[in-house]
């Protein structure tokens, strides 16, 4: 009774706990938003059902954390519109929104009256059905559709209209003067040819201006923004991979090589042995690799080119029921039986009509036909072109393959191993030169006719018998008791000098943000980034994490930045060539006395340098390199007029204009005005949003919950 008790009040207090932690009465309620921008909150639920939503369409070509972002970033650009918007008074009405939806879905059939033209009755009917028969869905255009997701598509695109109003707006308020279009001109046309004597930063050693904490300190205060950063986590960590030993691997092969003889086994049911035919002796291939192996049967003929390059002399040379290996592919071990030889052209020309169906593949929203349907205007056709071959282009309108309808339905060379339907190569293969059928696939129906074919060629079929390579259980369990034995240890001694006495590999790494998911060595482990921001996290903290591959990472937190300036050594790393820079300048200014160039290149060691055809617009000095602040300095300085000291890229300089020729009169700046107002509006869009959102309240809760 006593235990009973104790376990219960221990069950409750750990529903308590999690009730404490996530419910939202308990809250401030923020744990139901995801953001807030401007005041305006996004839901975290809506969120995380359009992340849901975006994955399934993405597959596994895109991560969780990727998706995220990518929703994240469309939600953002929605919010900070939708308060600006609200701000100036900026909305949509609804004679506005159905001209919208006119523009976008007008052509559709279920909006068109009996004339065929658009009609906001229509609209509206479909709209209140859908509200009536809400959350069932109805079909607009063959695609299902419901209430929901209809009242979705006009948010985005009253959405769509408001950014595009607002855009117009600030475009239209944008110009560039005459008085701009000269200047441009000017920059352009205008050319200098000076002297000049650079003073290289090496001539002052690094030794002597080496930037002390204060100097960093300094100069991260002045340039305040460049080294203000984001928070940030270091870690270090061993990885411990669940491999397979080289016993593992023997033992696979041995399971393998056990598979391809007959087997000896006691049947229960009959109380007696029974033989078991092997790999070699078996005449049901696809059921003995369904059994017993990694790879299905496939029923298919291939070339030698599409056998493995290394391996394609080898088992194109076996015969009829032979066995090629066990041998290593990847991570498998593979025997393969060849099971059949055929000889077909290594390549063939066609040409062909297709019919789609609904539902067929690549059918879009204009196909209506059923599959009967199709199939009956497929052998309609059929019947006149057997009539008279030459109706075949003729009738290429009725085919839905665009790109063979341009080469009159043909479909050049192509070989076996094309990746074309499997009824239609099989058609275009094994049929004589001339022959002409409907034929069908996942695509619709075919009409083919086989123009031409090539030379005979021997295809095989074959039956791989495939294990995988895996770690066996002792291994796994090896490679537990080591990890376990490697958390014990760090709990006592310092991580770094427990990874090196047992010569495991040590991965640091530095400057994780909140919301990375990638870690360099590591791949996609968002739960090791995510615990590594959780509040109480620290360093020195450690916590072991599973692979997906298999087996273990072992990570510590050796790194907590918080958002704000950069720390000083890191702000060294980038700072420190700066520093050098004006430390160094600060020396050459104090040492040197000479007024003019040649004293100055005799003081220093250096030679009067000569640069021409100098413009504004490419500032580059011949034998400096690139130097946009020293070119500046001599387009401000009359002709025979001598420059002070000038800190520029690569050196301190001193420069004298030789000679400077004004660019030419032109009747009118227009053209070089228009040019700058075409380039300011271009970058509308990308500028303005970009400045909406450094001036937005932005509040990001994702680390939260992703």
């Amino acid at each position: 009774m006593v235990l009973i008790v104790v376990i219960a009040m221990a069950l409750f207090a750990f529903v308590l706990t999690d009730l404490f932690k996530n419910s939202s009465m308990f809250s401030n309620g923020q744990t139901t938003v995801i953001g807030e921008v401007n005041g305006v909150s996004i839901s975290q639920a809506d969120f995380a059902q359009k992340v849901e939503n975006r994955q399934r369409q993405m597959g596994p070509n895109g991560s969780a954390t990727q998706v995220m972002n990518a929703i994240w970033d469309q939600e953002l650009r929605s919010a900070i519109f939708l308060s600006t918007a609200n701000e100036l008074g900026l909305q949509v009405e609804r004679d506005q929104l159905i001209d919208l939806i006119e523009q976008s879905v007008g052509s559709y059939d279920e909006f068109l009256d009996e004339n065929g033209l658009f009609s906001k009755a229509k609209l509206n009917e479909f709209i209140s059905n859908l509200k009536q028969i809400s959350p069932e869905v109805s079909f607009l255009s063959g695609t299902p559709i419901d209430y929901n997701a209809w009242t979705t598509f006009e948010k985005n695109l009253a959405q769509g209209a408001l950014q595009t109003a607002y855009f117009n707006l600030v475009a239209s308020g944008i110009y560039a003067t005459l008085n701009e279009g000269m200047i441009a001109h000017q920059a352009e046309s205008e050319v200098a040819n000076i002297k000049f004597v650079q003073i290289p930063f090496s001539t002052v050693a690094d030794s002597l201006v080496e930037p002390t904490n204060a100097d960093v300190k300094t100069f991260i205060t002045k340039h305040e923004k460049e080294y203000t950063v984001d928070a940030s986590r270091g870690l270090q960590f061993v990885v411990f991979d669940e491999k397979p030993s080289p016993s593992d691997e023997a033992q696979v092969k041995t399971n393998l090589m056990t598979l391809l003889e007959n087997r000896e086994v006691f049947n229960e049911a009959s109380q007696s042995q029974e033989t078991l035919l092997g790999f070699k002796n078996t005449s049901d291939n696809a059921a003995f690799l369904a059994a017993n192996s990694a790879f299905a049967y496939n029923d298919q003929f291939l070339s030698k080119d599409g056998l493995p390059t290394n391996l394609a002399d080898s088992i194109y040379a076996l015969e009829v029921d032979e066995i090629y290996g066990p041998y290593k592919q990847d991570n498998f071990y593979i025997a393969t039986k060849l099971v059949e030889v055929t000889q077909k052209p290594d390549s063939v020309k066609v040409r062909h009509i297709l019919i789609p169906f609904i539902g067929s593949q690549r059918a879009d929203a204009s196909v209506t036909k059923t599959e009967a349907e199709a199939k009956v205007t497929a052998d309609s056709i059929l019947t006149l072109i057997k009539t008279k071959r030459s109706k075949f282009t003729d009738l290429l309108s009725l085919s839905s393959d665009l790109v063979s309808n341009e080469k009159e339905g043909i479909i050049d060379w192509f070989d076996y191993n094309a990746g074309m339907a499997q009824e239609f190569k099989d058609f275009s293969f094994d049929n004589a030169i001339g022959t002409i059928d409907v034929v069908r696939t996942d695509f619709g129906y075919h009409i083919i006719e086989v123009l031409d074919q090539g030379n005979s060629q021997k295809l095989v079929k074959l039956a791989n018998l495939a294990l995988p390579i895996e770690p066996s259980e002792e291994t796994i369990d090896a490679v537990f008791n080591t990890t376990s034995k490697f958390e014990i240890a760090i709990e006592k001694e310092d991580f770094a000098k427990v990874a090196k006495d047992n010569d495991y590999t040590l991965r640091p790494v530095s400057g994780l943000r909140a919301l990375d998911e990638n870690i360099p060595g590591l791949g996609i482990q968002r739960a090791v980034v995510k615990w590594a921001f959780e509040k109480n996290s620290k360093v020195g903290d450690v916590r072991r994490f599973n692979l997906n591959s298999g087996g273990y990472v072992v990570a510590q937190i050796t790194e907590v930045n918080e958002a704000g300036l950069m720390s000083l050594d890191k702000a060294i790393v980038r700072a420190r060539a700066q520093i050098l820079k004006d430390k160094k300048t600060e020396i050459i200014r104090n040492r040197v006395l000479a007024q003019s160039l040649e004293p100055l290149a005799s003081a220093e060691g250096q030679t009067v340098k000569t640069a021409t055809e100098i413009r504004m617009t490419n500032p580059v000095l011949t034998g400096a390199g690139r130097e946009p602040k020293i070119v500046g300095v001599a387009f401000g300085l009359n002709d025979g007029e001598t420059s002070g000291l000038i800190q520029g890229e690569n050196g301190v300089y001193m420069i004298q204009v030789v000679k400077k020729t004004p660019a030419p009169s032109i009747a009118s700046y227009l053209s070089f005005a228009t040019r700058i107002r075409q380039a300011r509006v271009g970058n509308v869009n990308t500028q303005v949003f970009n400045a909406l959102k450094e001036a937005a309240d932005i509040e990001d809760n994702r680390s939260d919950f992703y």
